[in-house]
């Protein structure tokens, strides 16, 4: 078993042991275990196999250190096939539903014998959960809901779950002895949230060897079917795998075919048929000659076309603007130069806020905001209006304490169910950056839900709007809301919309996030992090931005620091909006130089001394 292999299984476990009505505090170092293992930075097997290596990692005690053991060496653990006897893998899932953690879960196997996805449905169906205590006629229809939710996403994986396992497959066939090529493709390659199975493609070596290399990987727990060009594997977190072995003149070709998406393949098998030719798998071709297929490049050339980066190859006019040798330059993951939205342990993250910073600064950002709950959601142990006076000292130290990073004073402020901001004016005054969010009431009607939003963007101190639509993958819907209205008096109020890195958010998705660019939006990309293992999660905020087609011009956090300051000042002290008058809510005095104008930042690895802020 790999880190996030262990991870899940103690997450399980935890879970599990909750349902059981286990004692807190053992619920609670299992989750602890499974977020320590997800977010080591070296394999959990290394450890487990060096004497009292794991007992020395915080949070992890003997008798755990013995369970993770367990599993790296065998896939399981006593108490876990003990568990699972009582508590099916299938009961477990239900708790990843909205609305139902493990306490309802619990309360569901007890009194309704219910055992997976389907006989929860007919309960529901049958209006036998609104009279369980702690539920009601509106958990019931919340149920129904996000069970149709996880239905549309059944089958297929997010594509951070496949990420590792995907990367080790592609490493373990290029090693091998005479492999001149491979590469992932498919809806993976395209970078798409979520994956339904994984294609990887090879050429030179022996097919014979590649294959074997290939099945007989740690994580596969069935081969499908073998042959000479041709592998099928199913893995241990329920991924299909196909292994294709192809010929080198071919290989551009079928990256090409194998990538997709079928309508953007469709369109540029129209363009070669006018052409008199013919485009599959195998090569472009006219008759009996081929014209190309050794790789993409050479086949786009021959169609008239430049390169289309794959992450744009959804029929999306994408063939017309590289005829016209205008597409656009996405962006890259290098690109970013700072993170717009974390949390601490002061709120409900896993690392302190020296950490978050520090981790931060080593990853080469050069600027972070550290971006904690407000209170209305008290769980989080959000701030209140006195909570954020006192952050301001703290802001201050953790810049003294960690130089070579610039650090804004943020803070995630709910949308109360009016539209007005869950934090007083005079402690939105203090602050640098503000994310406003939607967390709670989100069931409310399209046209109030749009309403609330509008009104907390025409707040003079809003800088961005977290997780736009609320949205989790297979979980929850999105929120009903005018989108289009709402980038409208984004883009009119120089907010900006969020582009969630979160793998099970991607929130606003790459469709949403076209509308946005078009009605004049300009964007972050933040990881939205809780621990500083999440911070590697940027990545899949700067893959929703390429399947967008935003370049690095559209994504505020690509600015050097003193850029973001300057507009972040010129925006707080210009904008009229209906919330409080702008000279309330002016940049703190010491975020600007004597001139009035903002400092210069260093960057993050010139290690230069950090900006002085007043509390004033």
């Amino acid at each position: 078993m790999n880190n996030q292999d262990v991870a899940r299984v103690l997450e399980q476990l935890a879970t599990m042991l909750e349902i059981d009505g286990a004692n807190p505090f053992r619920v609670r170092a299992y989750r602890e275990g499974g977020r320590i293992v997800g977010s080591l930075p070296q394999p959990v097997a290394t450890l487990a196999a060096e004497a009292g290596a794991l007992e020395a990692l915080k949070g992890i005690g003997k008798d755990l250190a013995q369970k993770i053991r367990d599993l790296v060496a065998s896939g399981s653990t006593e108490l876990f096939d003990e568990l699972k006897l009582r508590i099916p893998l299938e009961v477990v899932a239900l708790t990843e539903l909205q609305g139902l953690g493990p306490k309802r879960v619990q309360t569901l196997m007890t009194e309704l014998k219910v055992k997976d996805r389907a006989t929860l449905e007919a309960a529901a169906k049958a209006g036998k959960l609104r009279d369980l205590p702690g539920f009601g006629e509106k958990v019931e229809q919340n149920v129904l809901k996000a069970l149709a939710t996880a239905e549309q996403s059944s089958g297929r994986m997010l594509m951070a779950g496949a990420w590792g396992v995907a990367h080790e497959l592609l490493a373990r066939v290029k090693a091998v002895k005479g492999v001149h090529h491979a590469e992932l493709a498919g809806s993976f390659r395209r970078r798409r949230e979520t994956i339904g199975d994984l294609d990887v493609l090879a050429t030179g070596g022996r097919a014979e060897t590649v294959m074997e290399v290939f099945v007989t990987h740690p994580d596969v727990v069935d081969v499908l079917g073998r042959g000479d060009t041709k592998s099928s594997v199913r893995l241990r977190n329920g991924l299909q795998v196909d292994l294709r072995h192809v010929p080198d003149a071919s290989f551009g070709a079928a990256l090409l075919y194998f990538t997709g998406s079928k309508a953007h393949n469709i369109e540029l098998r129209k363009r070669a048929i006018d052409k008199g030719w013919s485009l599959n798998e195998y090569g472009l071709t006219k008759g009996e000659r081929t014209i190309a297929g050794r790789t993409e490049e050479e086949i786009y050339q021959a169609l008239g076309l430049a390169w289309i980066p794959p992450e744009l190859r959804e029929s999306n006019g994408e063939l017309e603007l590289a005829a016209a040798g205008k597409l656009p330059k996405l962006i890259e993951l290098d690109d970013i130069r700072g993170d717009l939205h974390m949390h601490s342990t002061r709120s409900d993250g896993k690392d302190t806020l020296e950490a978050m910073v520090k981790a931060a600064r080593d990853r080469g950002l050069e600027y972070v905001a550290i971006t904690e709950h407000s209170k209305v959601l008290p769980m989080t142990r959000g701030f209140d209006d006195a909570r954020v006076a006192k952050s301001v000292a703290e802001i201050e130290a953790v810049r003294r304490a960690v130089p070579g990073i610039e650090v804004l004073h943020g803070l995630e402020v709910d949308i109360l169910g009016d539209g007005s901001l869950d934090l007083g004016d005079e402690a939105l005054g203090l602050l640098d950056w503000v994310v406003i969010s939607l967390h709670t009431r989100l069931g409310m009607e399209r046209d109030e839900m749009t309403s609330r939003v509008l009104r907390a963007l025409d707040h003079p101190a809003v800088a961005a709007m977290g997780h736009p639509t609320a949205r989790r993958i297979g979980q929850r819907d999105a929120v009903a809301i005018d989108l289009d209205a709402v980038f409208e008096r984004a883009a009119a109020r120089g907010v900006a919309m969020e582009l969630s890195a979160q793998p099970d958010r991607t929130d606003l998705d790459d469709v949403n996030a076209r509308r946005a660019a078009a009605l004049g939006c300009s964007f972050v990309i933040d990881t939205d992090a809780h621990a500083t293992s999440q911070l590697e999660l940027m990545r899949y905020g700067v893959f929703t931005a390429r399947r967008a087609g935003l370049s690095k011009n559209a994504i505020l956090n690509t600015m050097p620091f003193a850029k973001l300051e300057e507009r972040l000042a010129k925006r707080r002290t210009a904008t009229p909006g209906k919330g409080v008058a702008p000279s309330k809510l002016a940049v703190p005095k010491a975020a600007k130089s004597k001139a009035g104008k903002p400092k210069a930042a260093g960057r993050a690895k010139s290690a230069a001394p950090t900006r002085k802020r007043s509390a004033k």
